[in-house]
């Protein structure tokens, strides 16, 4: 098994390089679809419940093979692989999941996007394919001596507020539009998400890429009046079995799958491994399900995370795992220390064998 370590845009420098590095990491995961309010940026955490402008404003930018090499060869530099870009950015594909006129050509797009990736030697693609986002969550003090972090404390003003034209996956992609999006069934979500396995993962196989799909946070049923897609851990199955290639492949979030009403998080583990359709790992804890829960510390949440370990050695898996998101602790740099821990406890479940 492999560490890796979750950058976004505005992290892309030296200085974040080597703090991944000097925590152990050997691969990166990165958010190419920065987060911006007002032109500032801001952590996801940052978000009030209510706030209409979501995460913020999306701008589309294709990532160039240049602007892509250039990462990865300056990670190279401090001994990282650029292993993973997570996200596309909504206007890459709004129309896409919201069956919009602009659909075919966001389609080409997509496949541009990939097409990229796949150039730039970049080895998977994460994504969500979820009309709403991640919406709702707060921030709380709850983890370990009052370290802040977030969760759901029940549905709030954000998760039952109609989801307006102007936004889709919580950021804005049309300042211009006015109105509520109308509401669709799970149904046709589910063949909008079958429409674009079918006709992107074979773009993906040509380019050497994979295809790694995050479940639903918070995995509510409705959010903003949309439906969500993977919700519960068995329907990861429903989407693997869409298009059964090695390329249509999970971005798999254990504390996601452990926030879920139902199911096991180590049968989910367990079943998804063994099939070998985990492109990567979001090593993070959490406690309780939704619509009450609250990450955690790594050591400190529901889940067992040795266990976990075992689960993955058993079944001979050899991808990467990455710490996602960790409580802020209270120091000069709360980010960084938040990190640090959670890649120390990594490293030492991995290497006790």
């Amino acid at each position: 098994m492999k560490i890796g370590f979750g950058l976004y845009r505005h992290m892309l420098d030296d200085a974040h390089f080597a703090f991944a590095r000097q925590c152990g990491a050997t691969h990166v995961v990165v958010h190419m679809c920065d987060y911006f309010r007002n032109n500032d940026r801001f952590s996801k955490t940052d978000q009030p419940v209510g706030d209409t402008s979501g995460w913020g404003f999306a701008d589309g930018r294709v990532w160039s093979v240049e602007e892509l090499v250039d990462i990865r060869e300056r990670m190279a530099q401090h001994g990282l692989t650029f292993f993973a870009v997570e996200n596309f950015d909504p206007l890459h594909w709004c129309d896409i999941l919201f069956d919009g006129p602009r659909k075919e050509e966001q389609y080409r797009t997509v496949a541009a996007v990939i097409g990229n990736l796949g150039k730039a030697g970049i080895k998977v693609l994460g994504y969500n394919f979820s009309l709403a986002g991640v919406a709702g969550r707060i921030i709380e003090n709850k983890a370990r001596g009052g370290a802040q972090t977030v969760g759901l404390d029940g549905r709030n003003e954000q998760t039952e507020s109609p989801l307006p034209n102007s936004m889709a996956w919580n950021m804005v992609v049309d300042e211009t539009a006015t109105g509520i999006r109308r509401p669709v069934t799970s149904e046709q979500l589910w063949q909008r998400l079958t429409e674009f396995l079918t006709r992107i993962v074979p773009v993906a196989e040509a380019a050497g890429v994979t295809l790694a799909a995050h479940p639903d946070d918070p995995p509510l049923d409705l959010v903003r009046g949309q439906p969500r897609l993977v919700n519960q851990p068995a329907l990861y199955q429903r989407l693997l079995d869409i298009v059964p290639r090695p390329a249509n492949a999970l971005e798999f979030c254990l504390g996601t799958i452990a926030e879920m009403s139902e199911g096991d998080v180590y049968e989910a583990v367990d079943t998804y491994s063994q099939q070998e359709r985990i492109a990567y790992l979001h090593f993070r804890n959490v406690r309780g399900r939704v619509p009450h829960y609250h990450e955690t510390f790594i050591d400190e949440g529901d889940i067992d995370m040795a266990r976990v370990i075992a689960i993955l050695r058993r079944n001979g898996f050899e991808g990467v795992l990455i710490p996602d998101h960790s409580p802020q602790m209270s120091c000069p740099a709360p980010w960084h220390a938040g990190m640090a821990f959670a890649m120390g406890y990594m490293q030492a479940l991995i290497g006790r064998g």
